[in-house]
């Protein structure tokens, strides 16, 4: 039980980091209400497919990372309690 606590401190541990690298990495989005105003349309080419950019993958990665830091919260947590 020791070295299962201390395998889900270290992924946990990565996860950590990797989550933090992926978010600094990451544009900051510039459509809010100038966009409005501008009248900058959402229904062209690369708004459809911005899943297979760079910054699709980026966004997808933070998002499996962020569930996979929230199950390994509550994994870590029920293991140091027992």
């Amino acid at each position: 039980m020791t070295v299962l606590k201390y395998v889900s401190l270290a992924v946990y541990a990565i996860v950590c980091v990797a989550l933090i690298v992926l978010t600094l990495i990451q544009n900051k989005d510039e459509s809010g209400a100038s966009a409005t105003i501008t009248g900058s349309s959402s229904n062209n080419f690369y708004n459809q497919n911005k899943g297979k950019t760079k910054e699709g993958m980026l966004k997808k990665w933070t998002i499996i990372l962020a569930i996979l830091f929230a199950i390994l919260t509550v994994v870590t947590s029920i293991l140091y309690i027992v």
